[in-house]
């Protein structure tokens, strides 16, 4: 594990309360809803991604985007991310106040008219100006390369054509982080580990991943990024998660799977996988559906004092 040892310290950014809803057909009320990110709080994260600002006519688990900004707890060491698709999103955002800013970048033409009405390089000279919205607000942000291992519509994505778009981004805007999305599931640990550590020789901006469980490879890609210098993961708990325009597209990788899996392989997290669980079987129930995580089902090992 020499490899994994020397990467950085590891982090973990919660995204139940937008990806890990934004596909559930079961309305989650805005007062669920901060419940859900005041106990993600009180369980140790410290980065969540609490709403994304977009159309509410295709995404109405996200109408409340506004009310539940405006209801999050403050000044407790927790960091609110707002995801944004356009400069009109990035406009809302600054005016919910949002501590940071997800823009999504798609990496196929298929995936950019599907999910964002648009195509990459259209979404690229909007980068541009999303990132001139943020730098005024002084708001960090981060750019999520979709679709970066394989796109729904296209099929598979040649690691050249995502590290183009993605090199494009790094010229398009100033970035406190990028990430790389597993959107659909289909990456595996090899694949992971080739882009990321391409990136890597590449770029000083931090990376991060965002890994659904799709094809249970989710775990396994985790290990890959940290072996080329990862150091920040999303996750949701009880694994929820999923895409409107991605069909096919499962759960993030549950955060209580991820905390556990870091935890006993001896990188701490801030997060408590007990209370992630439990967590994790309370929104699920909100939404009903399962909870999918492996520590759901199995519990931690060993098992708590």
């Amino acid at each position: 594990m020499n490899d994994v040892q020397e990467a950085r310290a590891v982090s973990i950014v919660d995204v139940s309360p937008r990806d890990g809803l934004q596909n559930e057909k079961v309305p989650v009320s805005t007062e669920d809803k901060l419940r859900l990110i005041n106990e993600l709080v009180s369980l140790g994260a410290r980065r969540i991604e609490a709403v994304s600002f977009v159309n509410p006519k295709k995404v109405p688990q996200m109408a409340d985007a506004d009310a539940v900004m405006a209801g999050v707890p403050r000044d407790n060491g927790a960091s609110y991310i707002g995801l944004v698709l356009n400069t009109k999103g990035a406009v809302r955002a600054v005016e919910a106040g949002v501590d940071e800013m997800n823009y999504v970048l798609p990496v196929t033409d298929a995936f950019a008219a599907a999910n964002q009405n648009t195509t990459v390089a259209a979404a690229l000279d909007a980068l541009a100006e999303v990132s001139a919205i943020a730098a005024a607000a002084s708001i960090p942000l981060t750019v999520t390369a979709a679709v970066a291992f394989g796109c729904p519509y296209q099929g598979d994505v040649p690691q050249e054509q995502a590290l183009s778009v993605v090199r494009s981004a790094l010229q398009s805007g100033v970035l406190a982080e990028l990430a790389l999305a597993d959107t659909i599931g289909c990456a595996v640990p090899w694949q992971v580990g080739g882009m990321f550590t391409a990136l890597r020789s590449e770029t000083d901006v931090p990376l991060r991943a965002h890994l659904h469980e799709t094809r249970h490879t989710a775990l396994a890609n985790t290990y890959a990024a940290m072996a080329a210098g990862v150091g920040v993961f999303d996750s949701a708990v009880g694994g929820l998660g999923g895409c409107p325009f991605a069909p096919g597209a499962a759960g993030n990788v549950s955060t209580e799977d991820l905390a556990w899996m870091l935890g006993r392989a001896g990188f701490p997290t801030s997060i408590d996988p007990v209370r992630a669980t439990e967590l994790g079987r309370w929104i699920c129930a909100k939404v009903g559906t399962a909870p999918r995580s492996g520590l759901a089902g199995a519990g931690v090992f060993p098992n708590p004092v």
